[in-house]
Protein backbone atom coordinates (compact mmCIF):
# COMPACT_ATOMS: atom_id res chain seq x y z
CA UNK A 1 0.00 0.00 0.00
CA UNK A 2 1.87 3.00 1.13
CA UNK A 3 4.72 4.38 3.62
CA UNK A 4 3.11 7.30 5.48
CA UNK A 5 5.87 9.42 6.78
CA UNK A 6 5.87 13.62 7.78
CA UNK A 7 8.14 16.38 8.00
CA UNK A 8 7.80 19.52 9.75
CA UNK A 9 9.39 22.88 8.83
CA UNK A 10 9.29 24.13 12.53
CA UNK A 11 11.03 26.89 12.46
CA UNK A 12 7.27 28.35 10.43
CA UNK A 13 5.50 27.61 13.74
CA UNK A 14 3.39 30.52 15.19
CA UNK A 15 2.19 28.48 17.99
CA UNK A 16 -1.77 28.79 17.04
CA UNK A 17 -2.54 25.88 17.68
CA UNK A 18 -4.68 25.48 14.62
CA UNK A 19 -3.31 21.73 14.16
CA UNK A 20 -4.42 20.27 17.86
CA UNK A 21 -7.09 21.92 17.64
CA UNK A 22 -8.30 19.76 13.99
CA UNK A 23 -6.77 16.51 15.47
CA UNK A 24 -9.17 16.50 18.56
CA UNK A 25 -12.31 17.49 16.14
CA UNK A 26 -10.90 15.23 13.76
CA UNK A 27 -10.66 12.32 16.05
CA UNK A 28 -13.85 13.23 18.41
CA UNK A 29 -11.56 14.19 21.86
CA UNK A 30 -13.13 16.93 24.09
CA UNK A 31 -11.80 20.27 22.89
CA UNK A 32 -10.51 20.84 26.31
CA UNK A 33 -8.80 17.70 26.76
CA UNK A 34 -4.97 17.40 28.64
CA UNK A 35 -4.58 14.38 26.64
CA UNK A 36 -4.31 14.06 23.41
CA UNK A 37 -2.59 12.80 19.80
CA UNK A 38 -0.17 15.80 19.37
CA UNK A 39 0.67 18.65 21.16
CA UNK A 40 3.15 22.11 20.34
CA UNK A 41 6.29 22.06 22.85
CA UNK A 42 7.92 25.52 23.39
CA UNK A 43 11.51 25.60 23.54
CA UNK A 44 13.91 28.69 24.78
CA UNK A 45 13.46 31.03 27.56
CA UNK A 46 12.14 35.02 27.91
CA UNK A 47 13.29 36.88 30.87
CA UNK A 48 12.24 40.42 32.27
CA UNK A 49 9.14 41.61 32.21
CA UNK A 50 6.25 42.92 29.90
CA UNK A 51 8.03 46.93 29.87
CA UNK A 52 11.72 45.11 29.53
CA UNK A 53 11.31 41.68 28.25
CA UNK A 54 14.36 39.48 26.82
CA UNK A 55 13.70 36.60 24.45
CA UNK A 56 15.74 34.16 23.62
CA UNK A 57 15.23 32.15 20.33
CA UNK A 58 11.69 30.32 21.20
CA UNK A 59 11.37 27.62 18.91
CA UNK A 60 7.69 25.89 18.58
CA UNK A 61 8.28 22.19 18.22
CA UNK A 62 5.42 19.72 16.99
CA UNK A 63 5.13 16.64 18.90
CA UNK A 64 3.64 13.75 18.52
CA UNK A 65 3.95 9.95 17.72
CA UNK A 66 7.12 9.78 15.67
CA UNK A 67 6.23 6.78 13.83
CA UNK A 68 8.96 4.76 14.79
CA UNK A 69 10.18 1.64 12.13
CA UNK A 70 11.05 -0.07 15.05
CA UNK A 71 8.92 1.04 17.97
CA UNK A 72 9.34 0.48 21.62
CA UNK A 73 5.68 0.32 22.07
CA UNK A 74 5.25 -2.70 19.83
CA UNK A 75 7.67 -4.56 21.30
CA UNK A 76 6.47 -3.62 25.08
CA UNK A 77 2.81 -4.62 24.93
CA UNK A 78 2.45 -7.80 26.29
CA UNK A 79 -0.66 -8.96 24.12
CA UNK A 80 -0.37 -8.07 20.67
CA UNK A 81 -2.11 -5.11 20.99
CA UNK A 82 -0.36 -2.99 18.88
CA UNK A 83 0.73 -3.54 15.14
CA UNK A 84 1.95 -1.73 12.22
CA UNK A 85 -0.80 -1.56 9.08
CA UNK A 86 -0.50 -1.67 5.76
CA UNK A 87 0.24 1.76 5.52
CA UNK A 88 3.24 1.44 7.75
CA UNK A 89 1.13 3.11 10.26
CA UNK A 90 1.50 2.26 14.39
CA UNK A 91 -2.28 0.89 15.14
CA UNK A 92 -3.63 -0.51 18.07
CA UNK A 93 -6.17 -3.37 18.40
CA UNK A 94 -8.34 -1.80 20.93
CA UNK A 95 -10.04 -4.54 21.91
CA UNK A 96 -6.59 -6.05 23.21
CA UNK A 97 -5.42 -3.36 24.88
CA UNK A 98 -5.94 -3.77 28.82
CA UNK A 99 -3.86 -0.28 29.99
CA UNK A 100 -0.85 -1.91 31.51
CA UNK A 101 0.40 1.05 29.81
CA UNK A 102 3.76 -0.96 29.32
CA UNK A 103 4.04 1.08 25.65
CA UNK A 104 3.80 4.34 27.15
CA UNK A 105 6.45 3.51 29.55
CA UNK A 106 8.50 2.12 26.55
CA UNK A 107 7.86 5.37 24.72
CA UNK A 108 10.45 7.61 24.45
CA UNK A 109 8.51 10.94 22.97
CA UNK A 110 5.77 10.67 25.61
CA UNK A 111 3.45 9.92 22.70
CA UNK A 112 1.33 7.71 23.88
CA UNK A 113 -1.69 8.82 26.18
CA UNK A 114 -4.81 7.31 27.62
CA UNK A 115 -7.85 7.60 25.64
CA UNK A 116 -10.16 8.41 29.17
CA UNK A 117 -13.43 7.50 26.65
CA UNK A 118 -12.57 4.28 24.86
CA UNK A 119 -10.22 3.21 27.58
CA UNK A 120 -7.53 2.39 25.53
CA UNK A 121 -4.30 3.78 25.22
CA UNK A 122 -3.86 6.02 22.02
CA UNK A 123 -1.60 8.29 20.19
CA UNK A 124 -1.44 9.46 16.59
CA UNK A 125 -1.93 7.64 13.43
CA UNK A 126 -1.86 9.66 10.90
CA UNK A 127 -6.02 10.61 10.41
CA UNK A 128 -5.89 6.62 9.22
CA UNK A 129 -9.26 5.82 10.88
CA UNK A 130 -10.93 9.03 9.02
CA UNK A 131 -9.04 11.05 6.22
CA UNK A 132 -6.94 8.22 4.86
CA UNK A 133 -9.79 5.64 4.86
CA UNK A 134 -11.93 7.83 2.72
CA UNK A 135 -8.97 8.19 0.33
CA UNK A 136 -7.51 11.52 1.06
CA UNK A 137 -3.84 12.31 1.62
CA UNK A 138 -3.84 14.84 4.11
CA UNK A 139 -4.09 14.89 7.40
CA UNK A 140 -6.53 16.70 9.30
CA UNK A 141 -3.41 19.18 11.16
CA UNK A 142 -1.58 20.06 8.12
CA UNK A 143 -4.29 20.65 6.48
CA UNK A 144 -5.67 23.35 8.96
CA UNK A 145 -2.00 24.74 9.34
CA UNK A 146 -1.69 28.58 8.45
CA UNK A 147 1.56 28.09 7.99
CA UNK A 148 1.64 25.47 6.34
CA UNK A 149 4.98 23.53 7.74
CA UNK A 150 3.52 20.18 7.57
CA UNK A 151 4.28 17.89 4.83
CA UNK A 152 2.91 14.44 4.63
CA UNK A 153 2.88 11.27 2.11
CA UNK A 154 4.34 7.97 1.28
CA UNK A 155 7.60 7.65 1.29
CA UNK A 156 7.76 4.80 -1.45
CA UNK A 157 6.45 6.95 -3.73
CA UNK A 158 9.22 9.03 -5.72
CA UNK A 159 6.72 12.22 -6.84
CA UNK A 160 5.13 12.22 -3.14
CA UNK A 161 5.60 15.98 -1.69
CA UNK A 162 7.49 14.65 1.22
CA UNK A 163 10.28 13.00 -0.85
CA UNK A 164 10.29 15.93 -2.99
CA UNK A 165 10.88 18.07 0.64
CA UNK A 166 13.34 15.61 2.06
CA UNK A 167 15.51 15.08 -1.04
CA UNK A 168 16.04 18.89 -1.05
CA UNK A 169 16.26 19.79 2.83
CA UNK A 170 18.31 19.50 5.33
CA UNK A 171 16.35 17.14 8.05
CA UNK A 172 16.68 15.35 11.49
CA UNK A 173 14.85 12.70 13.46
CA UNK A 174 14.74 13.28 17.28
CA UNK A 175 16.61 11.05 19.75
CA UNK A 176 18.28 9.61 16.67
CA UNK A 177 20.64 7.30 18.61
CA UNK A 178 17.99 5.07 19.97
CA UNK A 179 18.03 3.65 16.89
CA UNK A 180 14.04 3.76 16.53
CA UNK A 181 13.92 5.45 13.12
CA UNK A 182 11.40 7.77 13.29
CA UNK A 183 9.28 8.57 10.33
CA UNK A 184 8.94 12.16 11.48
CA UNK A 185 11.07 14.26 9.97
CA UNK A 186 11.87 17.92 11.21
CA UNK A 187 13.08 20.37 8.63
CA UNK A 188 16.30 22.56 9.13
Amino acid sequence: MANYAMAFDYKLCINCHACEVACKEENGIDLGAKNHRLWIQEEGETKGDFWNLEVSEVKFMQMQCQECQDAPCMKACPNDAIYRDANGIVRLYKEKCDLTMACMKACPYDARYIDEKNRVTDKCIFCADTRLARGETTTACQITCPAKLRYFGDLDDENSEINKVLKTRKHFTLKSELGTKPKLFYLE
